[in-house]
């Protein structure tokens, strides 16, 4: 068993509803686990760079030879630049395919993902790295990925703003367009993060709490299964 765990959140543990939810998710998994292998990689301390010519360069190159398996990679490359973005896009690959469970930290930034959780996700979807090159099979079909999402406000089925989540349905789209199959793929939502905080979310404090009670045993429930 292996566990990749990524937090995206700028905010530090004390402030992060996701951070503290992931973190309890990881604390659960390993006592249940023991020594298994765990791999953690905190996207706002160390930033994945977003992506450069260079690797749209090469990417273009794999994609007319077919998709070839990140092994053939380096005899495509052809400069310095193309090998310094491939230097720093085949470690997240090797990460992700060697993970039996990813296990992301996603706050709600502008009814979305945060930056640095795109900019990881861009870098790590290169051409060809998810398929087997002879059979076309996924190679994440079998990966499951635990996706814990905070948003500050409400976003739930029948609120205001139900469809200002752009969020769940990007996350979905994503992991299923990389082949992770459907069951695999759990998302988590704590809502109303900011109560307490704002004042137009004041008289929601019940529902907050709620919310975050049941993000927090679905989270133990999943660590254990």
């Amino acid at each position: 068993m292996t566990l990749l765990h990524i937090d995206s959140s700028a905010d530090t543990a004390d402030d992060s509803v996701s951070r503290r939810l992931t973190g309890l998710f990881v604390r659960t998994w390993r006592a249940h686990n023991g020594t298994a292998a765990y791999r953690r990689r905190d996207l706002a301390a160390d930033p994945v760079p977003p992506l450069g010519p260079a690797y749209a360069a090469l990417g273009r190159r794999v994609e007319r030879e077919g998709f070839v398996p990140p092994a053939k990679v380096p005899a495509l490359i052809e400069n310095a630049a193309e090998e310094r973005e491939w230097e720093l896009t085949r470690p997240l690959i090797t990460e992700l395919l060697a993970a039996d469970t990813v296990l992301l930290g996603v706050p709600m930034y502008n009814f979305s993902v945060p930056a640095s959780l795109k900019a990881w996700i861009d870098r790590v979807t290169f051409p060809g790295a998810y398929a087997d090159p002879d059979t076309g099979e996924r190679l994440l079909r079998d990966t499951r990925v635990v996706v814990v999402m905070a948003r500050g406000g409400g976003y739930g089925p029948g609120t205001p703003r139900e469809h200002h989540d752009f969020q769940t349905p990007y996350l979905k789209a994503y992991f299923g367009s990389q082949g992770v199959a459907p069951d695999n793929l759990h998302l988590i939502a704590a809502e109303l993060t900011l109560v307490g905080l704002l004042p137009h979310l004041d008289g929601l404090e019940g529902p907050a709490a709620d919310s975050l009670t049941r993000a927090r045993a679905a989270v133990t429930a999943l660590a254990v299964a």
